[in-house]
């Protein structure tokens, strides 16, 4: 990522970090510790977020899971740019999930093609996969009962992320000159 797009920040998953945090904990502590490492996450500064984690460690929980602990220690780095966030953006971007879950459907799509003729030809097919992975999301959920607005004879989905438009008026202040060419 950095190698490629010097100017990008990179961040551990905070669902990830909470999932591996709880990897060495008791079923009947995991709501408890989730609970505490929430201070750690929601916390509005680095120096904040660095007290909860110290408090955290100190914790009955902490000391009986050091493990947890460990593993908030060990992705710090990785971590903090996160907290460089607005709360809006953070509520967008705190995950990987969808992005990973993108990234595997569209591997499964592209494994069996070996060569495309052109780049135009494989952006056109990413595209269209991309499409189509959508709007099998968006009719499962419909499906399911949840909601999905149909626009033009296509499925939208997209709209499980809420508070979006918020995050980008609060990511368009904090980085102009990234959001400025597409607004």
């Amino acid at each position: 990522m950095e190698a490629t797009w010097p100017d990008s920040m990179v961040q551990t998953c905070v669902v990830h970090l909470i999932r591996a945090a709880n990897r060495w904990v008791a079923y009947g502590d995991r709501k408890a510790v989730s609970a505490g490492l929430k201070k750690i996450y929601t916390a509005p500064t680095e120096q904040t977020a660095l007290a909860a984690l110290t408090e955290f460690e100190a914790s009955e929980l902490g000391e009986k899971y050091p493990q947890s602990v460990k593993v908030w220690r060990d992705a710090w780095d990785r971590f903090i740019p996160f907290l460089e966030f607005p709360p809006m953006a953070r509520k967008v971007i705190y995950t990987t999930n969808s992005i990973e879950s993108m990234n595997n459907e569209l591997r499964k799509a592209t494994r069996n093609r070996v060569q495309f003729t052109n780049d135009e030809s494989a952006i056109k097919t990413l595209w269209l996969m991309i499409c189509n992975i959508e709007d099998k999301r968006a009719a499962k959920r419909a499906k399911q009962g949840k909601w999905v607005a149909a626009t033009s004879g296509r499925l939208i989905e997209g709209r499980r992320v809420t508070n979006w438009k918020q995050a980008i008026n609060q990511m368009s202040v904090a980085y102009p000159d990234r959001f400025e060419p597409y607004l």
